[in-house]
């Protein structure tokens, strides 16, 4: 079983893997992030987040899970990408391994 932390707009599982670093894997679905350009910045800021931050040898998946945007709206902003990078640093410092995983 996975843990799961969450934030308004994201989830994040990991698991332990048996390498010396962790591994990342984003998913930004179409439905919740209607334009390529959201997507894409979404991936971004979460890449550039998880290069920064040290972490133990873990598996990291981070999924968006709630709408970042509506259509009618600017693609991207740079309160969208303070907003994200701001859930990113409490998906990150709260999670906890658990003793056996």
């Amino acid at each position: 079983m996975r843990p799961i932390y969450r934030t308004a707009h994201f989830v994040l599982y990991t698991r332990r893997n048996a390498l010396s670093h962790a591994r990342l894997g984003v998913v930004a679905a179409k439905r919740l992030a209607p334009r390529a350009v959201t997507r894409n910045t979404v991936k971004r800021v979460t890449r550039e987040f998880f290069r920064i931050t040290p972490l133990p040898p873990i598996d990291c998946i981070v999924r968006l899970s709630k709408p970042v945007n509506i259509r009618a709206g600017p693609a991207t902003t740079t309160r969208l990408k303070q907003e994200l990078r701001n859930e990113l640093t409490q998906l990150f410092s709260s999670q906890r391994l658990p003793a056996g995983a």
